[in-house]
């Protein structure tokens, strides 16, 4: 019998922009903002376990950051743009609301196959290699060029009228700048083979109000008002979300234990409190993970890639090894991936 084409992960590639932001210079930018409110020296630190953040150059847009992980992508691959059947930008961020920023990352590529934009918050990239894989499967397409470009740090807030209006705030501080690319190409689906294994997600809606960006959609519109266009969290919804993590995997409770043995699990980081929360309540060995929020802050959809090519870096992975990807979301949504390289 014909066995479908599987996805199989060709490249991946990861851009962080050289400019970097410690904590302590959040903290003094807050401070001469001339809000009311300024952080103590360490709060941020404390708070987040998060060193610093990546920052993107004056005029370097989202397209920008995924065309310079893309180039890197197909280089590692051998590949040339012409090569791709299908583009896909994935990320929380974009250069436009009209056109799809995809045109644009392919515009700069020089590519000329189909493109469009998948969103979905911070599962964007793992929900574009959902796509890509059925694409795939039903012989659609054969090679998938997946590119990310976050330009998270426009959604930071400076300033702030008191300690709470900071709290809420919060998720601004340790969000990333980043560019990802994966490069996603049909092969044998035979029980030894590389590619995409399993997928699987889920999602709880009605906590959609968990941590927005609310400015610039037709809710709220245009708007300069620091509430609307800053990541404003609902900690309540939130801590209720990652409290329910477990029995929302439930059902995938055979992939998410295929995760657990794999040789590398990589999932979505926020600040370090919730790297140490999420392997806990998901029982994941904190050896075989790495937390890169650290070093590197939430580099939102791009975070997963940005773990893998650390894992791939650091020889913590080797080709057949089978790495797990868990992907949490604001909305709120979950993803899990089982690849074997």
């Amino acid at each position: 019998m014909f066995d479908s084409p599987r996805a199989r992960l060709s490249a991946i590639a990861v851009h962080l922009p050289s400019r970097y932001r410690t904590m302590e210079e959040t903290r003094a930018r807050i401070a001469a903002s001339g809000g009311a409110y300024a952080p103590p020296p360490g709060l941020l630190e404390y708070v987040t376990g998060v060193r610093g953040v990546h920052v993107r150059d004056e005029g370097v847009q989202a397209s920008d950051l995924a065309v310079a992980a893309a180039v890197k992508t197909l280089c590692s691959a051998g590949a040339d743009i012409g090569e791709v059947d299908l583009l896909l930008f994935a990320a929380t961020a974009q250069d436009l609301i009209e056109p799809a920023t995809a045109h644009i990352v392919a515009a700069k590529l020089g590519a000329s196959c189909p493109v469009f934009d998948v969103k979905n918050a911070c599962n964007s990239v793992l929900n574009a290699v959902e796509v890509a894989c059925s694409f795939i499967a039903v012989g659609r397409y054969r090679t998938v060029l997946i590119a990310c470009g976050e330009s998270a740090t426009d959604a930071t807030r400076w300033r702030v009228p008191d300690h709470e209006a900071l709290l809420r705030a919060m998720p601004g501080y340790t969000v990333s700048d980043a560019g990802a690319a994966l490069l996603l190409t049909a092969g044998p689906a035979g029980d030894g083979d590389p590619g995409v294994l399993t997928l699987s997600f889920s999602a709880e809606s009605a906590a959609w109000e968990a941590c927005v960006v609310a400015g610039g959609g037709s809710l709220r519109g245009r708007s300069n008002d620091d509430e609307c266009t800053s990541l404003q969290l609902s900690g309540d919804l939130l801590s209720t979300a990652l409290d329910n993590l477990p029995s929302h995997l439930e059902p995938a409770h055979r992939e998410l234990r295929a995760i657990r043995e794999s040789a590398f699990i990589a999932f979505h980081q926020i600040t370090l409190q919730q790297f140490h929360d999420t392997s806990g309540k998901l029982r994941l060995p904190v050896s075989r993970c790495i937390a890169t929020v650290a070093e590197h802050g939430n580099c939102a959809s791009a975070s997963l890639p940005l773990q893998l090519v650390e894992a791939q870096q650091t020889h913590r992975v080797e080709p057949g090894d089978t790495v797990g990807l868990i992907g949490l979301a604001s909305g709120t949504s979950v993803g899990l991936a089982l690849i074997r390289l």
